[in-house]
């Protein structure tokens, strides 16, 4: 459970970084390009992902 919290945590984080990129325009060369929608959907996985990775981090009893 921990590892695949780890795992998911990290991709969604990835993920999310390069639609919040797309939304805002930085990142280039597709349909989803300056669209303010895939900055939220990107902001919404990175938080998700933060989620992830500090239960995974959490120490167990």
């Amino acid at each position: 459970m921990k590892n695949s919290s780890l795992t998911f945590g990290v991709l969604l984080l990835l993920l999310g970084g390069v639609w919040m990129g797309q939304g805002l325009g930085y990142v280039k060369g597709s349909f989803m390009t300056g669209e303010r929608f895939w900055f939220w959907v990107g902001l919404g996985c990175a938080v998700v992902g933060v989620g992830l990775l500090v239960v995974a981090r959490r120490p167990t009893n």
